[in-house]
C-alpha cells in the first residue's frame, strides 16, 4: 500500500507520516522526534517516550498540513527523479553549507573562546561530519545510485545495509552538534555571526534528518523491492 493512503493515526509511524504528509518532518523537528533512522516507531510510541499528548499532536499535524502547499510525496515519484533530487536538494547543498558552518564556527571559537556559552570543540566536529558525509555521498554516487537507475535496485541489499549504518552515525554526530551548540540557542549577548551560525546548524540538522528520511523510508525499500 502506498505510504499517501498514510491516516494521522496514533498507530502510523514517523516515517510514513513525514512521507505522506505536508509539514510532517516540521512538527517532528519541533518535538525533536527522530522519522529518519528511528522512523518505524508508532507516533503513539514515539508521544509516550518523550511525554507527548497524542491527540494535540496530530492536531498539530493536521494544522501544519493545511499551511503546506508545496508538498511533494516522493515514494510515488520515479526513482531516477527522487535520486536527482536528493543529489541537487541535499547533496549539493551539504557541500556548500558545511564549509561556510566550519568557517563560522571557527571565527566564533576564536573570537568568543573565553565565553562560557562559546560551543568549542564545535568546528573540529563540523570538519569531522563535513568528511564523514563527502565520504558517504560519494559511495552513493558512484555505486548505490548508478546500480539503481540501470534497473539493479534488488542487487543493492551489501550497499543499502553499509550506507544505512552510516546513516546511524550521522545521527550520532547530529546528537552530538546539538551539545556542542546548546540546542541551537545563542546567548543574549552572541554577535551576528554566533546567531547566523546557530541558524544554519538547525537548517542543517532539518536538512540532514529530511536526506537520511527520503533515503533510509523511501529511497532504499522502493529499490530494493525493483
Amino acid at each position: 500500500m502506498s505510504t499517501t493512503s498514510t491516516t494521522l493515526s496514533p498507530l502510523s509511524t514517523l516515517a510514513d507520516l513525514a512521507t505522506a504528509h505536508a509539514g510532517a518532518s516540521r512538527v517532528f523537528h519541533r518535538h525533536q522526534l527522530d522519522f529518519c533512522c528511528h522512523g518505524r516507531v508508532t507516533l503513539e510510541a514515539a508521544c509516550a517516550e518523550h511525554r507527548l499528548d497524542v491527540g494535540a499532536l496530530i492536531n498539530e499535524l493536521a494544522a501544519e498540513q493545511s499551511r503546506d502547499t508545496s508538498f511533494r510525496a516522493w515514494d510515488q515519484a520515479p526513482l531516477p527523479e527522487l535520486i536527482a533530487h536528493l543529489l541537487t536538494r541535499f547533496h549539493d547543498d551539504h557541500r556548500v553549507e558545511l564549509p561556510r558552518l566550519i568557517a563560522a564556527a571557527a571565527k566564533v571559537e576564536h573570537v568568543h573562546g573565553d565565553n562560557p556559552q562559546c560551543p568549542r570543540g564545535l568546528a573540529s566536529h563540523l570538519t569531522r561530519m563535513n568528511e564523514e558525509l563527502e565520504d558517504h555521498m560519494q559511495k552513493e554516487e558512484q555505486v548505490l545510485f548508478p546500480l539503481i537507475e540501470r534497473g539493479h535496485g534488488a542487487m543493492a541489499a551489501m550497499p543499502v545495509q553499509v550506507l544505512e549504518h552510516e546513516h546511524r552515525d550521522h545521527a550520532l554526530n547530529l546528537q552530538r552538534l546539538r551539545k556542542l551548540a546548546h540546542d541551537f540557542a545563542p546567548p543574549v549577548e552572541a554577535c551576528n555571526t554566533w546567531r547566523a551560525l546557530y541558524l544554519g546548524l538547525a537548517a542543517l540538522e532539518r536538512d540532514l534528518m529530511e536526506h537520511i528520511h527520503l533515503e533510509n523510508n523511501v529511497l532504499f525499500p522502493r529499490a530494493l523491492r525493483s
